[in-house]
Formats: C-alpha cells, structure tokens, sequence
C-alpha cells in the first residue's frame, strides 16, 4: 500500500515535505487536503494509529480554527467529536499528513520523517 499523503500545494511546509519525499524517492498518493478533506472514519482511524494526542490533528495556527473559537473547545471533545468537526473542514487539519499502514506522521519534522520513512523502507 502506498503511504498517503495529505496537503495543500500552497503551504510551504507541504511542500517541503514533497519535496523531501521526492528526494527520497518516496512513492506516495497524493491527496489535496481542501478539495478532498478527510471523512470522519478516516480521521477516527488515524487517531487510533496516531500515539499521541488526537488534538495535534488540528491546524491551531489557522483562521478557521480562530474563528469557530476552537481553543478552549477542543480539550474536552471526545475523539469522535473532533473527527466531526475535523472531517467539515480540511483547512482545520493539521498538514501535512502521512498515513502508512501502522502509523501517521502529522506535520512535517524531517527528522522523525527520515527516522519512519527512511530508516524502515516499507513498499
């Protein structure tokens, strides 16, 4: 299965990422994040691969985010209560997104990428 790869074009954190996985050679579906947001099952279903909190899934630095005053309410949703929301939006998900078979990458941090990507080549 190829790794997933969610952004948007104009982000310039997408697209260091790219082109980090271009370099690599690392083959990926690529998803625009906007004109195909994610659905609430698949949200729920990498946050359950996700180890760490749900909420990074958010893009806290984002206007939308600002602007449903999501702050304060995003810590006492419950998973499926963010996925709902998350899943209305694809400009409130944090990008960009790698999902591979038995985990997520959420934001691009070279580092951990080469450590998951690199270091345990999976086709």
């Amino acid at each position: 299965m190829k790794p997933l790869f969610l952004c948007y074009p104009k982000c310039s954190t997408c697209q260091k990422a790219k082109k980090f996985l271009a370099e690599n050679r690392i083959d990926v579906e690529e998803r625009h994040i906007v004109e195909e947001h994610p659905r609430k099952d698949e949200l729920l279903a990498w946050m359950k691969l996700y180890p760490g909190d749900a909420k990074k899934f958010f893009n806290t630095s984002g206007l939308v985010y600002r602007e449903l005053g999501l702050k304060d309410k995003v810590k006492t949703m419950t998973p499926d209560q963010m996925a709902e929301v998350l899943a209305t939006n694809g400009m409130l998900v944090k990008r960009p997104l790698v999902i591979l078979a038995d985990a997520v990458l959420i934001g691009f941090k070279e580092e951990q990428w080469q450590t998951v990507l690199l270091t345990d080549k999976r086709d």
